[in-house]
């Protein structure tokens, strides 16, 4: 091999994963895409396949934002250990940073719960949203790996303890949203573990720890992989083999669905099914091999790309771009419009976020600029 293309196979640094961001910016475009036309699409346009197909978009931008949160988790991880810090440091420092996302979510819904003064129920404040259950898991991946690097502190032994533990997790999902329910438990706590909300069922608009955390602890598995040396030395073959893989899980899926026997008494492939987990891992594999090449090789490394931009900002963009298009400052009248004009307003909604990431950035480079000719930290 020569070593130009050595070179050209070598996996990019990971102090700077381009492809990560790619991909959040990838899953905001699903996001705004699935919050515009389901929040302002009328009656008629719902009917049509148009709607259908744009919600069925919506059923990724979860799981990659649980996915690449696990994938950055065994990045900062594996940075830490790299340093030599103390386990219980390291798990303090990783958990921590959990706990702190956690109580965004919470912020999130008070904000929400106040700009919806009037019509918004008390019960929205209660609510298990995608935030919620990010910085769950990442408390839950951060009291993992402190576990495992005590028993035995490799990269493989965390990603095959991380890949167990969201296959445990799906699989018990059928349970524990039926005839393991935690009944005993007050709803707003038994909420996170089945999305049982106030409502007396398991609610599937919501995001509890059964299943959502299985898509987190599936990135931790993957990010551990791709960290290891072998992975290191394959380069992008490894970002090959990945897609390999996911496409290997999506038929592995249809093969496990298409049997006559089932392991669960009710079965609900789109919701719980493990089947059904198996599929959309399958789909999160193919999208990180071609985020890869993309921005390794295609169009993400030509210049400016607005998913990247995005990605870089997805908290932020996720925060502001709901009160726009769900909340009282709405752009267009909710459930009262054409396809063509919820459209348009999606085109607005997705050019306005790209300007507020684009001067949040912006805004932040100045401020590391300033701080760094300031006197006090200029280097003489």
């Amino acid at each position: 091999m020569t070593s130009a293309r050595a070179e050209a196979l070598r996996p990019q640094p990971f102090s700077r994963l381009a492809y990560i961001d790619w991909m959040r910016g990838l899953a905001c475009l699903l996001m705004f895409q699935t919050h515009c036309y389901d929040s302002w699409l009328g009656p008629e346009a719902r009917k049509g396949l148009f709607f259908q197909w744009s919600q069925l978009g919506g059923t990724l931008p979860a799981p990659l934002f649980l996915f690449l949160a696990g994938i950055s988790f065994a990045l900062v991880t594996d940075k830490l250990r790299e340093k030599n810090l103390p386990l219980a440091q390291i798990a303090a420092k990783t958990i921590r940073r959990g706990a702190e996302v956690l109580a965004l979510g919470l912020l999130f819904r008070l904000q929400e719960f106040i700009f919806g003064w009037g019509w918004s129920p008390w019960s929205d404040l209660l609510r298990v949203d995608i935030l919620n259950t990010i910085g769950l898991s990442m408390m839950l991946m951060g009291a993992l790996c402190w576990l495992v690097m005590r028993l035995r502190n490799s990269q493989t032994a965390l990603a095959c303890t991380a890949g167990a533990s969201a296959l445990c997790l799906s699989l018990l999902t059928p349970l524990v949203w039926t005839v393991w329910r935690p009944r005993w438990l007050p709803w707003p706590l038994e909420s996170y573990i089945d999305g049982v909300h106030n409502l007396d069922k398991p609610q599937s608009w919501l995001f509890p720890i059964f299943p959502w955390s299985a898509f987190a602890f599936a990135g931790l598995a993957v990010g551990f992989l791709l960290l290891s040396p072998r992975a290191r030395a394959w380069g992008a073959y490894a970002f090959a083999a990945a897609t390999a893989a996911g496409v290997g899980l999506i038929y592995l899926s249809q093969w496990l669905d298409a049997r006559p026997e089932h392991l669960y008494a009710e079965y609900d492939y789109w919701h719980t099914s493990p089947n059904f987990f198996l599929a959309r891992v399958g789909v999160l594999l193919i999208l990180l091999g071609a985020a890869y090449a993309w921005c390794r090789w295609g169009a993400g490394q030509w210049g400016f790309s607005p998913l990247i931009q995005l990605g870089q900002t997805s908290l932020l963009v996720y925060w502001v771009h709901i009160e726009f298009v769900y909340g009282r400052l709405s752009i267009l009248p909710k459930h009262a419009t054409s396809i063509r004009g919820a459209s348009v307003g999606l085109l607005l909604i997705s050019l306005a976020m790209l300007l507020l990431s684009l001067g949040r950035t912006r805004w932040k480079n100045r401020g590391l600029e300033m701080r760094r000719l300031s006197p006090g930290t200029a280097q003489a």
